[in-house]
């Protein structure tokens, strides 16, 4: 079990995965300089009641843990950094400090074992593939791997404009073959996938 703050969003966050963030508010500039300071990580959760901005939203219980391995201060009051997933985590309780950062206890998740891509999933890889022509490599994280199926899930849940709850319960599935066989459906019924 450890601490970390809790950064509320609404979008999900995967293991591997690379968030671009710009913090403003005071609360989250400061948590920003002592994860920079300190090369200690944050906790993003999808938002299951509230807002990004103002009160404290409530998060959903499953989120990821990120570290910043990018930052930039363009102008005064202003970070930008990229983060990236690493474990998953359960919030066991949290609670909002007088700033209105909220503090959580979590235990980590394992993160899924790598699983060779299954013939039936063949064609959300050549998805990915197409999505990370069209978006640019930059947006993913060295190397790429595509022979994973775990990796594959991953990056297609997080880059597929997909419903906040839908992104959630990808990322609470722990086989990256069931979160490959969800992914396949959604694209089906997309009509993405011939």
């Amino acid at each position: 079990m450890q601490t970390m703050p809790l950064f509320p969003l609404g979008t999900v966050l995967f293991p591997g995965g690379l968030l671009p963030l710009k913090l403003f508010e005071q609360r989250y500039l400061e948590m920003g300089k002592t994860c920079l300071r300190d090369e200690s990580p944050f906790g993003v959760c999808g938002i299951e009641q509230g807002a990004e901005v103002g009160t404290p939203a409530t998060p959903f219980e499953v989120g990821c843990i990120a570290r910043i391995v990018h930052w930039d201060m363009p102008q005064l009051g202003i970070l930008q950094i990229v983060a990236q997933g690493s474990e998953r985590f359960r919030v066991l309780n949290y609670r909002g400090q007088a700033d209105g950062l909220l503090v959580g206890e979590v235990e980590t998740i394992a993160n899924d074992e790598p699983q060779s891509i299954l013939p039936a999933f063949a064609a959300c890889v050549d998805v990915l593939r197409a999505i990370i022509e069209g978006v640019g490599e930059q947006r993913f994280r060295e190397p790429l791997q595509f022979d994973d199926g775990t990796w594959v899930g991953n990056r297609l849940a997080e880059i597929l404009p997909l419903p906040l709850p839908t992104k959630q319960r990808l990322l609470v599935l722990r086989d990256g073959n069931s979160r490959l066989a969800e992914l396949k459906e959604i694209l089906n019924t997309q009509g993405l996938l011939s």
